[in-house]
């Protein structure tokens, strides 16, 4: 039955292509037609963490609605796993939510839907080309593969000859529409930076430009083209600032032009519900807004009574912000005041001393929220949870440790053991572990021992440099080795010493890209024995362009994920690339 279903809409989607012109790598001339209005429907990232029944629930409002056609904007499958097997099911799982629509579907790629040359087969074996044009009633659509890539200078040079090959072939269409998965434009356009694809746009008459990604909905439009980013179609995702979650879009072509307006459950919003300038400010504001000076956590995971200071700060250039701070403090806390009243005038700061203190537990600690002004008589919360930071220390070694797994050099010293589950409501429940760091003037060293009471349930299938490392037992890291606005390096190692890697710029304490390109050098040894697996690393320090010296203070947290238990052990909760939330280790 499976397979009917899918050769039913293969056939579906090319019967389409041949009534309405769909051509790859190149297109032919589309004759002029008078302009009829023509309504589709487009739905975005299903993946990123898919919630189940939310990505049905929208294929079923699209199908009520009756679009002329469909288009997606990619993360169709979760992918990033090098079982073939696995993908070729998500492909058959993904194809089998569509059949509700009777209408024809056209497909774009995300970096979920296609991460490497294996993926990119099964996407052509599935969907068809990863990018090609077509036209409807003369209105010419293009879809691009923005993948693999994650900034417009990265995009692939084949594919800007192809898209202004296309383009000056259909520069009579009555509009020009494109799509691709990541909305390079809001690090670009929107902020009146150079972007090669918005000046081919503006220059052949683009009209408007769809994108996915980042879960999250925001439009603007700059030089004549309207940029539209939907949210998610069913990736896990939070409200944004208007309580906009989970919807598509529908758009309308006509003598008038395009018309955009997302759509949730019960709800029609306007295409501006957040533009571009206010999801930058929004953006910011979840990294910026509140603040609070670090509480030192001691080795017997405590908070002595100390005096930090909050700070509250008006991103807004014209916008008064009036609200009042509210502390919710956990038990096993004491912090005061919990209310501070503020009204901060634009691009201005308030600040006020706290006092806390932890007893124990650490977790969950205190959080702060207020609403957060960011436009005419709109406010979205901002929250702030208080931030931990511990300290370990990297021993420098006059003899540098054998890169051999066995850990039985004396330069590892002084190890880590103390982990907390991922929500921080306990200790760690994985099977022990203990992590020992150690350096010289060129290079840092890495060790971990993982304790596994099943040795052979141990999971490590990823045999290349960015395999899906993530996905099995490793160990992983995060460093800021320059802690004022240096780049974050995301580090994983598997029990096979294959690592996973990619490094986050930063600007104003905030990652701004993620840079999945770069490729660290490490030497590595892993070893087993009857209730553990060990690993040994060796990084040039040179490739993270610092120099080591005593007393010097990364940015860090770490973890180990143990795949038999599906949980981890990390040190600082939450663990991600906020580098806010890091804590010390310090070249002892």
């Amino acid at each position: 039955m499976r397979k009917v279903t899918l050769v039913s809409l293969a056939v579906l989607v090319c019967l389409y292509a041949l009534v309405s012109g769909c051509t790859t790598g190149s297109t032919r001339p589309t004759a002029q037609v008078e302009q009829k209005p023509i309504r589709f429907a487009i739905i975005s990232d299903r993946t990123g963490g898919h919630q189940p029944g939310i990505y049905e629930q929208v294929v079923a409002e699209v199908a009520r609605m009756k679009p002329d056609f469909v288009m997606t904007v990619g993360d169709m499958i979760e992918g990033y796993s090098e079982d073939t097997s696995r993908v070729k099911a998500e492909w058959d799982e993904y194809l089998s939510l569509l059949e509700p629509l009777a209408m024809p579907i056209h497909f774009t790629p995300g970096n979920h839907d296609i991460w490497d040359s294996t993926s990119q087969v099964l996407y052509e074996r599935y969907l068809g080309d990863p990018y090609y044009s077509f036209t409807v009633e003369g209105v010419h659509f293009v879809v691009l593969d923005a993948s693999r890539w994650d900034t417009v200078g990265g995009f692939p040079g084949t594919q800007i000859d192809w898209l202004i090959r296309d383009l000056k072939e259909n520069k009579d269409a009555s509009h020009s529409l494109v799509f691709f998965h990541k909305p390079f434009w809001i690090e670009t356009a929107a902020q009146e930076k150079p972007d090669t694809l918005h000046s081919i746009f503006t220059e052949y008459g683009v009209d408007a430009v769809f994108n996915a990604h980042y879960h999250d909905y925001f439009a603007g439009e700059f030089d004549g083209v309207k940029y539209t980013t939907l949210g998610s179609s069913g990736g896990q995702s939070s409200p944004g600032p208007t309580g906009l979650m989970y919807h598509f879009a529908w758009v309308t072509v006509d003598k008038e032009g395009v018309s955009i307006a997302p759509i949730k459950t019960e709800a029609v919003l306007p295409w501006d519900e957040l533009s571009a300038a206010e999801y930058l400010l929004t953006r910011q504001a979840r990294y910026q807004s509140i603040g609070t000076t670090r509480a030192e956590v001691t080795d017997d995971l405590k908070v002595p009574e100390t005096v930090l200071t909050a700070s509250i700060e008006n991103l807004n250039k014209d916008i008064v912000v009036d609200d009042t701070l509210r502390w919710e403090v956990p038990e096993g806390w004491s912090l005061t005041p919990m209310l501070i009243p503020v009204r901060i005038e634009p691009e201005e700061v308030h600040s006020a001393e706290l006092t806390v203190e932890c007893a124990g537990p650490l977790y969950p600690s205190p959080t702060a929220s207020m609403q957060y002004t960011y436009g005419l008589n709109k406010k979205f919360k901002v929250d702030h949870q208080l931030v931990l930071s511990r300290t370990t220390y990297a021993h420098k070694t006059g003899a540098p440790p054998v890169i051999d797994g066995r850990l039985d050099d004396p330069a590892w010293k002084e190890p880590v053991t103390e982990f907390f589950a991922p929500d921080g409501s306990s200790s760690a429940r994985t099977d022990p572990v203990s992590f020992f760091f150690a350096w010289d003037s060129e290079n840092l060293y890495l060790a971990a021992r993982c304790n596994e009471g099943e040795v052979h349930s141990i999971a490590a299938s990823a045999t290349e440099h960015d395999g899906a490392v993530y996905g099995e037992d490793c160990v992983g890291y995060f460093f800021q080795p320059n802690t004022d606005d240096g780049p974050i390096y995301q580090i994983y190692f598997n029990p096979l010493g294959i690592a996973f890697d990619q490094r986050f710029p930063v600007k104003d304490k905030t990652p701004i890209a993620v840079e999945r390109e770069w490729n660290g050098t490490y030497e590595t040894a892993t070893s087993r024995d009857g209730d553990s697996w060990s690993i040994e690393v060796r990084i040039p320090v040179s490739q993270f362009e610092v120099e080591m010296q005593p007393g010097n203070s990364w940015g860090t947290n770490f973890r180990r994920k143990q795949k038999r238990l599906n949980t981890t052990a990390d040190w600082l909760v939450p663990i991600g690339y906020d580098p806010e939330t890091y804590g010390a280790l310090i070249l002892k």
